[in-house]
């Protein structure tokens, strides 16, 4: 045996391809000196042979090589490796030595000022999370995305998913789309009335972008969503704000600020409202409508958790009544699925929907188009339909337990309503008891959960919480609700 067959190892059971375990194994020998430039590889008869693998792998692995520029190939002489390896070390600019670190400022002026403090922060490695309101990612049906990923490595025209493509998203999905919002939710739009978004909050900010001018009004729920706030304020709007109740946004108040100045948009979560968890009820729905084409103002309607329901029919949403062209309707798969899968749509009129591509082309040229052909496959095969019946069963389980085990254990110190649908509770502290407070103590006990901060926009709060279910088995639960009820006990 040569010494490259002794240098390579291969395992049958790695995920990774064994051409590319035998091609990266010469790449690290080479590397390290131990194979010098134009050293002969022993042939690939010789080397599967060696390795116990087919004839084949090897030359794929000598083929990827060759690509890489790792080795030369010489007609009737065989595989060497390369006199000039790819690996080359940059020239510096000029005599004095590079910088150790990268600048910590820039040399020249960038403005701050912009909105919204809140950017990722992984929790502590070893905290039971209760989170916001996400679904569980250990149930999204990877192993059906997957299938389709290797479907499409088998398709001759796979390459033209791989090149541009179309802006507003491909139209196989803005199609089967098209057929899973009627079906679903009554809407009759068509494919071009839908453009595919990274996510709602690209949606949002496309539409904010587009709509809005320096101080138009937008009207937003005050309990809202504090990063839609902050994406109509980027745009230059000025927020004015609609009181919620246990049904939802008070249009009264909609109308009374109608009343007394010029409204541009009005947006609204009408169900399981982020963050109270309420429905806007049909009445109210009806009435918006006619307030929107009274007053001319257009409504972003986020509908992120529709597909979730639990203990009543859902409540059509407001697009599926709409016959002025009010309303822009918003959604996404990253609650369907994962928050990771970022496929998220706007429903509108053409005309606006030819504006919101434009601007998405100036962002980002378009979406990933294998992804977007991938789920509209699993919208047109019934999988995303038969993913949402199982999941609904899941997490109804998973609302109930978590539920009787808030009532069971923090007692008379907090106080919610079972919710209907989505993914959380909406919960305040009774007893005089500081949202912050049990947040810091819980996490010193290995439990990461709300602090109640984010939820008002004008005004700070330390009673109410928002405490997400869906993304806990049930023994983490009993833990989750255990930890949260032994903090309360500590700082009462």
């Amino acid at each position: 045996m040569s010494i490259v067959e002794s240098l390579i190892c291969v395992s049958k059971e790695s995920p990774v391809p064994v051409y590319l375990q035998i091609a990266n194994s010469i790449i690290s020998h080479i590397r390290r000196g131990t194979l010098k430039p134009e050293s002969a590889l022993p042939g690939s008869r010789t080397l599967a042979a060696a390795l116990n693998v087919h004839r084949k792998t090897v030359v794929a692995a000598y083929d990827e090589l060759y690509a890489q520029s790792w080795v030369d190939s010489y007609p009737r002489k065989g595989i060497f490796v390369a006199k000039s390896l790819p690996d080359i070390t940059p020239k510096s600019l000029g005599e004095n030595a590079p910088p150790d670190s990268f600048p910590a400022q820039t040399f020249y002026e960038v403005k701050a000022g912009l909105p919204g403090s809140r950017l990722y922060k992984p929790v502590p490695q070893h905290n039971l999370v209760i989170n916001d309101g996400f679904p569980d990612t250990r149930l999204a049906p990877v192993e059906l995305l997957v299938r389709e990923y290797r479907r499409f490595g088998n398709y001759q025209f796979t390459s033209k998913y791989l090149m541009y493509g179309p802006e507003q998203g491909s139209e196989n999905l803005r199609l089967e789309l098209a057929r899973f919002l009627s079906g679903t939710r009554g809407m009759h739009a068509g494919a071009d009335n839908i453009l595919i978004t990274k996510g709602v909050q690209m949606a949002m900010y496309l539409t904010a972008q587009v709509l809005l001018s320096k101080n138009d009004v937008v009207i937003v729920p005050e309990p809202g969503y504090p990063t839609a706030n902050e994406v109509f304020a980027h745009a230059g709007a000025r927020l004015v704000f609609a009181p919620v109740d246990e049904h939802g946004m008070d249009v009264n108040a909609v109308e009374a600020i109608c009343k007394k100045q010029k409204v541009k948009l009005l947006y609204v979560i009408p169900h399981h409202h982020r963050p109270t968890t309420v429905t806007l009820s049909s009445e109210r729905r009806m009435q918006l409508l006619e307030l929107a084409m009274k007053y001319s103002f257009a409504i972003i309607e986020d509908d992120y958790d529709y597909d979730y329901h639990y203990t009543s029919s859902p409540v059509l949403p407001l697009a599926s009544a709409d016959y002025y062209g009010s309303v822009i309707y918003v959604g996404s798969f990253c609650k369907t699925i994962a928050p990771g899968i970022r496929i998220g749509f706007v429903a509108a009129p053409q005309n606006l929907i030819a504006q919101l591509t434009r601007l998405r082309r100036m962002i980002d040229r378009q979406g990933e188009q294998l992804l977007e052909e991938a789920i509209a496959n699993l919208l047109r095969n019934g999988d995303i339909g038969r993913h949402l019946k199982k999941t609904n069963k899941i997490y109804h389980e998973r609302r109930d337990t978590f539920c009787n085990l808030l009532r069971e254990r923090l007692g008379d110190n907090a106080a919610f309503k079972i919710p209907d649908g989505g993914f959380a509770v909406w919960l305040q502290y009774l007893n005089g008891l500081n949202a912050v407070a049990i947040a810091q103590k819980a996490a010193e006990m290995g439990l990461s959960v709300s602090n109640g901060e984010e939820y008002y926009y004008r005004s700070e709060n330390n009673r109410f919480v928002r405490l997400g279910f869906a993304s806990l088995n049930l023994k983490e639960i009993e833990q989750g609700v255990d930890i949260l009820a032994r903090a309360i006990g500590k700082i009462r």
